[in-house]
């Protein structure tokens, strides 16, 4: 067997918790492999509405095995709150939920360290939701880093040292904080973790490959706000592509099987940064408005506008997308046109592919199509869809080069179309 990938081909909020959900069934383990507290998956169903942040979503789905991999930061607090709320709702998750002994713990400094870093960049901040993912992703690669199997380990001395270098920062950032409260309890935090299993994930992944056991890694943020790929420095510090699950997971690159790339029918951004087909009229917040477009963790409204093919086609390339799943479709009911972005000039010069910086000079080049103009939200099957509707996705799929799999036409994991079966 081999792992099927599913990840965002934004900047994030494509909706992939509710994808998850939906595909689930046909996996035996789900993990996460990348990303912190900072980016939420919300899932509705049943009449109720769940927010994930570092739970992986197969946990809704009784039976499966669900796995926080290695390329996760782990925050004690949160977590304790995400599986407290879950238990409390009906869903016990200390039975199903694995949690890898080399994912990095976001200590109370690494908090404290990314507000302090952010205030210093003054009107240069990034938009960091101020969890402390950064400064724990930078402890990583500076092997500093406190991991989950640490508290197994000597633990009182490792967390003391780094502790020590975070405080020595912080004085030379002239930044007043309180720690007291924050750090006890994250401590108490701590011993909570400590119900769950801690494993050795990559050896228990790659044999469930070995005894045949589907896996599906789940994926947080989107391709934009990859370090390496996206729109730099206006990104997130981890690798949100498909190779981020090799790493984040310890599978082998030739054990990656389906690809699924999520995006919305249109496309928002959250936070700082350049955003090419942003739209700042009447337009621009009546999608912010249909699409209830406000973050499921931090409740940051989020930039709107039309969606951004360069963008795409980019994102499709690097992650070696072999199925699209386009989401939010239903928000686009009530438009007269819809625009695509299929090119951008840059400097006077239309381009089809992702520059180096998509900066102020980025103009997007758009094709339009007429809108259905109808509810789309009780249709059950593809053979419901308007011709308009059909058009789209069908130019959408050519200039992609890639099917569209899946439609999703409001919140509900019902509100979900199959357009073909694998």
């Amino acid at each position: 067997m081999k792992v099927d990938v599913l990840l965002g081909l934004q900047w994030g909020d494509e909706g992939k918790g509710k994808v998850v959900d939906v595909l689930t069934p046909k996996y035996d383990a789900i993990t996460r492999f990348q990303g912190g507290p900072n980016a939420g998956h919300t899932l509705e169903f049943e009449g109720q509405k769940y927010v994930l942040r570092s739970i992986p979503s197969g946990i809704f789905q009784g039976g499966k095995t669900n796995i926080i991999g290695n390329g996760v930061v782990l925050d004690p607090i949160l977590f304790r709150q995400e599986a407290e709320a879950l238990a409390a709702s009906g869903h016990d998750l200390t039975g199903q939920l694995c949690i890898s002994k080399k994912a990095h713990l976001i200590m109370p400094t690494h908090r404290i360290l990314d507000a302090a870093y952010e205030a210093a960049k003054g009107e240069a901040k990034i938009g960091t939701t101020g969890k402390g993912i950064g400064p724990t992703y930078t402890d990583k690669v500076g092997r500093n880093g406190l991991r989950v199997g640490d508290i197994l380990h000597n633990f009182d001395e490792k967390y003391a040292l780094a502790k020590k270098k975070h405080e020595t920062i912080l004085k030379g950032l002239n930044y007043t904080y309180d720690i007291a409260a924050l750090e006890k309890e994250w401590f108490e935090a701590l011993e909570y973790l400590k119900r769950f299993r801690l494993i050795d994930s990559e050896h228990v992944i790659n044999r469930l490959l070995k005894e045949g056991k589907s896996v599906l890694a789940e994926g947080a943020q989107g391709t934009m706000l990859d370090v390496d790929f996206g729109s730099y420095p206006f990104v997130t510090s981890s690798n949100t592509v498909c190779a981020g699950a090799c790493t984040g997971l310890g599978v082998a690159p030739r054990n990656i099987g389906e690809v699924y790339g999520i995006f919305k029918a249109y496309c928002t951004r959250v936070g700082s940064g350049p955003f090419p087909t942003e739209l700042f009229d009447e337009t621009g917040e009546k999608l912010c408005e249909l699409g209830h477009e406000f973050g499921a963790v931090t409740g940051r409204k989020r930039r709107c506008g039309w969606i951004d093919l360069v963008a795409l086609r980019y994102a499709v390339m690097i992650n070696g997308v072999s199925q699209l799943i386009m989401m939010k479709s239903d928000v686009l009911d009530g438009f007269d046109t819809i625009k695509a972005c299929v090119a951008y000039r840059v400097n006077g010069e239309e381009t089809e592919e992702f520059p180096f910086d998509i900066c102020e000079s980025v103009e997007p080049v758009y094709v339009e199509f007429p809108g259905w103009k109808t509810d789309m939200t009780k249709m059950t099957s593809e053979d419901e869809f308007p011709e308009e509707f059909n058009a789209y996705v069908s130019f959408l799929e050519e200039e992609l080069g890639v099917p569209v799999k899946i439609v999703s036409v409001g919140p509900d994991r019902e509100q979900t179309i199959v357009r073909y079966e694998d």
